[in-house]
């Protein structure tokens, strides 16, 4: 899990049992909510185009955000014109806004911004998922597909298929929010389209995905950036090199073993996830390079100092998730 996550989501000791009354609330209350979409009480906005949900059943880094990149990638190579939503989080925006070009991190949020750059899609941002989407469509109408970035739990917006992404390693003690990191529980695996694992799943956890396919995923990454875009070298060439590895992701630590499983001698600096940098947060006593993330680095690009390095990675998955996606956008989803 990640370190900045509560010390009880990790096991079920007292620190958790003591929030289980609450857990039980949320449990309750968030039954309750998909119950009422299911009954109609509530409706979900369907909109012109279909829609894939790519996220999670739990809070924390499962690599989402290089699966929405991968699929972006596939969808276009497919023949399709893919547009993204995005919640936006730890940007400014209030309402809903259509990113620019070279969109900035602290209006519309690391992730849609790291997302634009990655795949070239038309993105909006918004707390409401459908008002977003309908944004994005009226700015640009060759879009045919939506994929919904982290909107598993926004039932409001009507979705054609589910992609959900998982990491064993931040399911903690299994309970849900907030006495463990769950926002929804494991048998939400087995109603999904598809599973997308990012590193092995116990036998216990592949058994509550059910009859849902189940892929695995790695992140790949070999190449350092010049954060100005300057210069661009293997990440071998810096094996045995001490450097200042940054990271405010959901998992710090994947980011820092993926470094010294290249060689590098990593000196980890750990922030919380969608942290808002400032030039003190890059400041060290010694001369050794600073490596960031991606992600990190949308927001860093400003004020870092030039000995600064990017590890991009790509989500590698295998083909048979997306002639699986492609297959059901084609044939398997009933008109609007």
């Amino acid at each position: 899990m990640s370190a900045r996550a509560p010390a009880h989501w990790s096991r079920r000791g007292a620190g958790a049992i003591l929030l289980l009354p609450l857990s039980l609330v949320f449990m309750l209350l968030a039954a309750l909510r998909r119950a009422l979409y299911r009954a109609g009480v509530l409706r979900a906005q369907r909109l012109p185009v279909p829609v894939i949900v790519v996220g999670n059943i739990a809070v924390g880094g499962s690599g989402k955000t290089p699966v929405v990149a991968w699929l972006a990638e596939s969808l276009r190579e497919a023949g399709f014109h893919p547009g993204i939503v995005s919640r936006g989080y730890g940007g400014s925006v209030e309402a809903v806004a259509v990113l620019a070009p070279e969109g900035d991190a602290a209006r519309f949020g690391d992730e849609p911004v790291l997302l634009t750059r990655l795949t070239g899609c038309p993105l909006a941002v918004g707390r409401d998922r459908p008002a977003a989407g309908q944004a994005l469509l009226a700015a640009h109408p060759d879009v045919d597909v939506l994929i919904s970035d982290d909107g598993l739990q926004h039932y409001a917006l009507a979705r054609d298929i589910e992609i959900v992404v998982v990491d064993e390693q931040v399911m903690g003690n299994r309970w849900r929010l907030p006495a463990g990191p769950l926002r929804e529980g494991v048998a939400r695996l087995a109603e999904v389209d598809l599973v997308i694992a990012h590193g092995a799943l116990s036998a216990a956890l592949r058994a509550a995905t059910g009859a849902v396919p189940v892929v695995s995923m790695h992140l790949e990454g070999g190449m350092l950036e010049r954060i100005d875009g300057s210069e661009r070298r293997p990440l071998a060439d810096f094996a045995g090199q001490r450097v200042h590895a940054v990271a405010g992701i959901g998992r710090p630590q994947r980011f820092f073993e993926q470094l010294a499983a290249a060689g590098l001698v990593v000196i980890g600096h750990a922030f919380p996830d969608h942290h808002p940098y400032a030039p003190e947060d890059l400041h060290f006593e010694d001369a050794a390079p600073k490596v960031l993330t991606a992600k990190d680095a949308v927001k860093c690009a400003a004020f870092a100092p030039a000995d600064t390095w990017v590890l991009p990675v790509r989500a590698s998955i295998d083909a048979t998730a997306s002639q699986r996606i492609v297959e059901k956008l084609t044939h398997g989803i009933p008109p609007a």
